[in-house]
Parts: structure tokens; C-alpha cells; sequence
């Protein structure tokens, strides 16, 4: 248990020395100032605004914004969904993978445009070389940027007083591609395909297999590059269908260190360009450590659950609960990663969730029902936890009677409208998309678990869509029409009401005046405030979800200790 707390402590400290710097440059970047990259990237960014047709600095409304976001979406929604139909008859396709089936396809580009990355298919035997680095590795970019482009939206919304606008999203996309996305993803493409990592178009390879003698087929492809921009992008979905537990996906303890770095790295940054943003670094700093707070103890429970409530076997020596893991990362490492891939939104795995112990498992669950706001997405973890700060500075504000104030605005009922789209529709779609599956006559035949179990295994999956994870129990048989179509609509409403959500809430608070802060004004940064926000986060939660909870981890806990 020492060195599992050395590793992630040591972790933890790394994550946050490399997030500080970084959360300056992307503030930088998305206010339009100079940065080292300018030089090079700046001609680059011209060109795509001269091909859009666009003044990058031509601002806009609210409305104009967030249709926008969803002109660009269809767009990349309608792209992607007729690629994936029509790939056996394109190029780049050595294994003669066929198209996917409609239902199968829908859900898919539903996952990628919304930054969920589900998969309900194996990636080596489902997709061609052409769906995998022009369809899935773009949208892992675009649908990132577009997280951080809306979260900046909503950051110049506290900032600027009485305006109508709050930016131009053609510019903020780009620039959080050109300048950030971009570069970070060449540079851990390059340390990953020194780990071992494959990128390659070669046709799959057949061997002979050194214990048995038989002939295997190794799948191959430009895996290295879509790697890195799933991580960075908070986005998960694996180029294999075993994820990063895959030997060619994670070879080494070196590159599972930089994928785990590279899922929380942009996240807790935004923290930090959140607080210089606003001009209150405080700010941002009490939104990290709240998040840190939770992250902390998630990853706690994970571990002690994982290292010590796992099944003990005569003559076994293995230390914790190693079922569904690999060797190479261990109890420490893995509760590591399935802690950071649900608290961010990204969903990638380098273990079998469904193997977790059930309080090893219920700590993932409940972290994407929190809204993945410990960290969460990129972008929309930060904008999801703001939600929560406006709802306890309005809790606080109805304590004393007196108006609500973040930053200096008025918190107002419009704003409440929103905040209450931010936080309730993503339990909304989870909760009902579990009792629609659980109702189906075949709900049985797509489980490897019965009981309480087997209930985990749906309510993982639809808080999974629901809240743009992408991760999954894999005893849960996703690749049927119903959870097919039903999880693609999921996946649209939990990822774009509430972001059309922020971008008005954004509008609104731009037009503005503030308020000077007086006797009465609630302090929101100071621990004391954190504290209530802690309080929030959990509040809403448990309300929402404990019932849930109660039929699925809970209930298996108290059956498999019996």
C-alpha cells in the first residue's frame, strides 16, 4: 500500500506542476494574445478564417453562438455518420471492413461529436483505417474544442459588463485546436510511439505464438495519433476494443503514466486559466481544490476497495483484486485510471470495470453521476461546476435574503433556468434511459450478471451516455438497436442542452452591470465557500441517484460479502 500511495501522490504533484503553466498559455490563447506558437500558427489560423469566410475578431450574440455549435455539430455528425455507413466501399480499408449498420452507425457518430466516445464495437475488427484517423481522430479534436471554446464563452460572459457579445466560436475553436490541441497531441503521439505504441497503415500481421504454436493476428494502424488526442481530449475511445489495457494501445508503466497525466492535464488547467480569466486567481483556485477534494476521495475509496474487499484464493499471492487487470499496472495505477477516466469525461480504460470489486466500482459510477465535474471534460467539467457555485451562491442568498452575487452580477431567475438545465438533464436522460432498458423483454439476454450486479452494469452504461463518459461495465451487451438508438439520443441531449445552456447563461451575464461587493456579499473564495459547494455537489447528487445506487453497488456489496 506504500508504493501505491507514492505513485499516486507522486501523480497528483506532477499534475498540478504541469497544469499552472499551462492554464496561463490557454488563457492567453483563447483572449488572442501572443504566444510562443503565434509565430508559426498565426498564418495558419488566417487561413481557415479566410476559408471560412469569418473576421476572427467579428463578435457574437448568445444566439448567434450557440447556433453556431450546433450548425458545426450537424455538420460533423452528418460527416462522420455517412463515413462510417459507406467505409467498405473507400479507400484505406486493408481488412476489408464492411459499413456499419445504420443504428450502430447513428450511435457512433452521436458518441464522437458529443465527446463521449462510446463504443459498442471492437475498433480493430469494425473500422477501416479511414474511419478511424479522418472520422473518430478529427471529431476527437473539434468536439474537444468546441468544450473549450463554450467554457470561454461563459467566462467572458462574468467578465464583461453590459455587452451583447461573448466572442466569435469559428475563432475560439480554432484557436483551441491551432494552438493547443494540436501541438500537445504531436508531442505525446511522439513519446508514445516510443513506448511502443503502433502507428502504422499496415495490413494486420499474422504470428506464431511462442507458447502454444498457433498463428495470431496482431491488428495494427495509425493508433498512436488517435491515442493521444483521446486522452488529451477527455475523449476515450480506444483505436482496439480493449482500450489502453491493450499491450499496442499501453505497452509500458511509462506511457500509462503520460495517458493518466494527459486525461486530468487540460481539465485542471482550465482551472487555472479560470482563475486569471475572471482576474481573481482565488477564484480558480478554490474550483481546483474542491475538485481535487473529491478526486482525492474517490480515488481513496477506489483503492482501499480494490487492495483490500477483492476475493482471497489459497495459494494466491497477488496483492488486492488483480481480476480484470494487468499485471504491468497493478492495483495502484489501475484504481488510478478508473478514478481519473470518470471523473474526467473521458472513458478510456487500462482495466475491466466490470471486474472491480463492487465498491471499487461504485466510486467510477457515482463520479460520472456527480456530471463529471471533478475535473471532467475539457471544458465542460469546468462550466459544469460552475453551475454548482451559482447554486450555492443562490442557497446562500435565500439563508439571508438577500440577491444572489457571483463575480460581481446578479444571479437572477433566468440564470437559475439555466443552471437547472446544466445540472438536472444529465441525471435525467441517465435515469431514464436505465428504467427504459431495464423494462425491455431482452434486458436479460444483454447482461453476464444477474441481481444487483447485472443492475449495475445498465445503470453504468446510460450515466455513462448520459453524462458523456463513454466507459463501460463490459458485461453489458451494448450493440443492440434499442440501446443503439436510445443511447445516441442520450448522448445529444446530455451533451448539448446543457451547452446551449451555458452559452445563454454566458449571454446573459455579459449584459450585465456589476454590483461593488458590500457587507453582505457572499466570499467565493475562501474555503469556507468550498466547503458549501462540497456540500452542493453531493446534496444534488445523492438525491438523485441514491436510489439507484441503492438497487445496484450497494446492494452488491451487502450480497457478495453474504
Amino acid at each position: 500500500m506504500t508504493t501505491i500511495l507514492i505513485q499516486q501522490v507522486g501523480f497528483l504533484m506532477i499534475l498540478i506542476l504541469l497544469s499552472i503553466p499551462l492554464g496561463l498559455y490557454i488563457n492567453k490563447v483563447m483572449n488572442g494574445e501572443k504566444v510562443f506558437l503565434t509565430r508559426f500558427m498565426e498564418p495558419v489560423e488566417k487561413g481557415f478564417y479566410r476559408l471560412m469566410g469569418i473576421k476572427g475578431n467579428e463578435e457574437m450574440s448568445g444566439g448567434k453562438y450557440a447556433l453556431s455549435v450546433l450548425m458545426f455539430s450537424l455538420a460533423g455528425f452528418a460527416l462522420l455518420f455517412l463515413l462510417l455507413l459507406l467505409q467498405g466501399y473507400l479507400p484505406f480499408n486493408p481488412e476489408g471492413m464492411k459499413g456499419m449498420s445504420p443504428d450502430l452507425a447513428f450511435n457512433t457518430a452521436a458518441s464522437f461529436v458529443t465527446n463521449t466516445n462510446w463504443q459498442a464495437y471492437s475498433g480493430e475488427a469494425a473500422l477501416s483505417y479511414l474511419s478511424q484517423f479522418l472520422g473518430l481522430t478529427v471529431q476527437n479534436f473539434l468536439s474537444a474544442a468546441v468544450g473549450i471554446a463554450v467554457l470561454f464563452s461563459l467566462i467572458r460572459g462574468f467578465v464583461r459588463k453590459e455587452m451583447k457579445t461573448i466572442g466569435n466560436f469559428w475563432a475560439d475553436m480554432t484557436r483551441a485546436v491551432l494552438y493547443v490541441l494540436l501541438p500537445l497531441s504531436f508531442l505525446l503521439a511522439i513519446l508514445l510511439v516510443s513506448q511502443g505504441v503502433v502507428q502504422s497503415f499496415s495490413s494486420y500481421k499474422e504470428v506464431t505464438t511462442l507458447q502454444e504454436g498457433t498463428a495470431q493476428v496482431l491488428p495494427l494502424g495509425p493508433a498512436a495519433s488517435q491515442i493521444a488526442i483521446k486522452q488529451l481530449g477527455t475523449n476515450g475511445g480506444g483505436f482496439f476494443g480493449m482500450n489502453s489495457a491493450y499491450p499496442f494501445e499501453n505497452p509500458t508503466a511509462f506511457s500509462n503514466l503520460l495517458q493518466l497525466l494527459s486525461i486530468l492535464l487540460i481539465p485542471a488547467a482550465l482551472c487555472v486559466s479560470f482563475g486569471k480569466g475572471v482576474k481573481d486567481r482565488k477564484q480558480g483556485r478554490v474550483i481546483y481544490m474542491v475538485m481535487a477534494v473529491l478526486f482525492t476521495a474517490a480515488l481513496l475509496i477506489t483503492t482501499v476497495s480494490e487492495e483490500y474487499t477483492g476475493p482471497a484464493y489459497a495459494g494466491v499471492t497477488a496483492s488486492g483484486n488483480m481480476e480484470g487487470k494487468e499485471a504491468v499496472h497493478d492495483v495502484g495505477m489501475s484504481s488510478l485510471w478508473a478514478t481519473a477516466t470518470t471523473a474526467a469525461s473521458n472513458g478510456s480504460v487500462n482495466a475491466m470495470h466490470d471486474s472491480l470489486t463492487p465498491l471499487g466500482g461504485l466510486m467510477p459510477l457515482f463520479l460520472m453521476q456527480l456530471g463529471e465535474i471533478v475535473f471532467g471534460g475539457v471544458g465542460s467539467g469546468l462550466y459544469g461546476i460552475l453551475a454548482y457555485v451559482l447554486l450555492a451562491v443562490f442557497i446562500a442568498g435565500l439563508m439571508v435574503g438577500r440577491t444572489p452575487e457571483y463575480l460581481g452580477k446578479k444571479v437572477e431567475p433566468f440564470d437559475m433556468k439555466m443552471v437547472c438545465l446544466l445540472i438536472l438533464i444529465p441525471p435525467l436522460v441517465s435515469l431514464l434511459g436505465t428504467g427504459a432498458a431495464v423494462l425491455m423483454p431482452g434486458a436479460v439476454s444483454w447482461l453476464t450478471n444477474s441481481g444487483a450486479h447485472g443492475f449495475s452494469e445498465i445503470l453504468y452504461a446510460f450515466s455513462s451516455m448520459g453524462n458523456n463518459n463513454g466507459s463501460a461495465f463490459g458485461g453489458f451487451t451494448a450493440n443492440t438497436p434499442f440501446t443503439n438508438l436510445t443511447g445516441g439520443v442520450i448522448m445529444l441531449l446530455g451533451r448539448f442542452i446543457p451547452l446551449i445552456a451555458v452559452i445563454y447563461l454566458g449571454g446573459n451575464m455579459a449584459g450585465k452591470r456589476t454590483v461593488a461587493a458590500s457587507e453582505g456579499t457572499l466570499p467565493t473564495n475562501n474555503g469556507m465557500f468550498g466547503g458549501l459547494l462540497i456540500g452542493v455537489i453531493l446534496i444534488v447528487t445523492a438525491l438523485s441517484f441514491l436510489p439507484a445506487l441503492a438497487l445496484g453497488p450497494i446492494a452488491d456489496f451487502f450480497t457478495t460479502r453474504s
